[in-house]
């Protein structure tokens, strides 16, 4: 069983690993001001925060980032997932986006078919590695 690599429980594809990165709650002075100069709207700039932030997960290995994208490709299937719980803020959470064009994106589904197709680019290798061993050893 792939294991979390943070703790020492089963690795759930959530997909709050591609989105996480853009939680500014308590470093608003660094992390916040480094994301205010993009709009997540614009399609340059998402493929930039894209690139920079939801897809640098080092921590992860190449089977992690499979199953994260097979979750993914799952989710966008589904017609009726709904992509803006993702960005919702519930109030009791430690939780907060750069700048209001976070809390109210044109098309949370878009932002993540945009993560999905850039990461069959950015982690191909990693992506074919994966698909080439049997996934019920891991």
């Amino acid at each position: 069983m792939l294991r979390d690599p943070f703790i020492d429980e089963a690795f759930i594809p959530d997909l709050m690993w591609f989105i996480g990165s853009f939680n500014v709650y308590d470093r608003e002075d660094s992390r916040g001001v480094e994301l205010e100069i993009y709009n997540p709207n614009n399609q340059a700039d998402r493929a930039e925060l894209i690139r920079r932030y939801s897809l640098n997960l080092n921590c992860l290995s190449y089977r992690h980032k499979f199953l994260l994208v097979e979750a993914l490709a799952n989710k966008l299937a589904d017609k009726s997932y709904d992509f803006q719980r993702l960005f919702d803020v519930d109030e009791d959470e430690a939780s907060s986006w750069p700048r209001g064009e976070w809390y109210a994106l044109e098309s949370p589904r878009a932002f993540l078919q945009n993560v999905y197709e850039l990461a069959q680019e950015v982690w191909k290798d990693d992506l074919l590695q994966a698909r080439s061993e049997d996934q019920s050893a891991w």
